[in-house]
């Protein structure tokens, strides 16, 4: 990712003390770039904004999960006890046990549900490292077509080689680099207009297993994120968006109109990537649509900087 631009101004007392520098497209209802901020066109690792496509290969391949659980698969959950379960679901629908996960072992990401776990006497563990669904979707994914579960996140397993599969088709774009993401399953390079195609396909898609990826997290978001996140916020006050934030301040949205969006920061900081996704939609529009909670998204995009515990600036976007 080169050459990023200024996309948000750290405001405190009135004074411009910082900056986050990033890259941001939006694509319009024909699904062309409609305007864009910074460098799109090259590859970007886009973390966890690929799950929904990831999860799509996985249906392509016969994953057969009732929507909330599809929609776990998709999550970067906040390891709160509907992802807990929803995870040992999976896992025992395809006659596995939590032993099968290769996930490093974590706690919640959520800070509620990691004190509630510390305060039980409960301890780090694989399913409730935050990609838990995922990979037990990977798992089930191999038990439904016999393939091997202990090399599942091999790049060279069947499993992973439809997901590229999948990954290029949606993206519109050659995989170039293969990474190895946080959780330890392969992580596919694209661009941000590749990740806003992708995602923008699945939001359009009128049936077949893109349809039932989106309607997964249309009728379960709080299976995508969690019960206390922006994401959630988000996807409540927009009707029929979907989408998924990732690490290292990746965001990617899309509405069944066909507008799309896919953003990242360069230095990666959680904190800006709900700012910088809110004031995308508001240039486009969305905030003007029937149905939508333009209050609700502001919010999303509001982060309120503290001085002897009283707000006294903000973190704004600049584009």
């Amino acid at each position: 990712m080169s050459s990023p631009v200024v996309v948000a101004e750290i405001v405190r007392s009135g004074f411009v003390e910082g900056h986050h520098y990033g890259s941001v497209v939006a694509l319009d209802t024909a699904g062309a770039v409609d305007w864009s901020v910074g460098v799109v066109d090259q590859p970007v690792l886009p973390r966890s904004c690929n799950k929904p496509v990831q999860a799509l290969g996985m249906v392509r391949a016969g994953l057969d999960l009732p929507p909330d659980l599809l929609a776990l698969a998709c999550a970067s959950h906040s390891g709160e006890p509907l992802h807990v379960d929803g995870a040992r679901r999976i896992l025992a629908s395809a006659g596995l046990t939590e032993d099968a996960l290769q996930t490093p072992v974590d706690y919640p990401i959520d800070d509620e549900a990691r004190e509630e776990v510390i305060r039980s006497g409960g301890a780090r563990s694989s399913i409730l490292m935050n990609c838990s669904g995922k990979h037990a979707a990977m798992l089930a994914t191999c038990v439904a077509n016999g393939w091997p579960t202990d090399t599942y996140l091999a790049p060279d397993h069947p499993l992973q080689q439809v997901i590229a599969e999948t990954f290029a088709d949606l993206t519109g774009e050659p995989v170039t680099t293969v990474a190895v993401d946080g959780c330890g399953a392969p992580l596919l390079s694209t661009s941000l207009v590749g990740l806003a195609r992708a995602f923008r396909t699945l939001a359009v898609a009128t049936d077949g297993p893109e349809r039932r990826v989106a309607d997964a997290i249309r009728q379960h978001p709080a299976y995508v994120s969690g019960t206390r996140r922006d994401e959630l916020a988000l996807l409540t006050a927009v009707p029929g968006a979907i989408g998924k934030a990732g690490a290292e301040s990746c965001y990617a949205v899309a509405l069944p109109d066909g507008r799309a969006f896919a953003l990242k920061t360069d230095d990666g900081a959680p904190r800006v990537r709900p700012v910088l996704m809110a004031e995308a939609l508001r240039r486009s529009g969305v905030l003007e649509l029937d149905g939508v909670d333009a209050d609700a998204v502001r919010r999303t995009g509001q982060h309120v900087l503290l001085g002897g515990g009283k707000p006294v600036g903000e973190i704004r976007a600049t584009y």
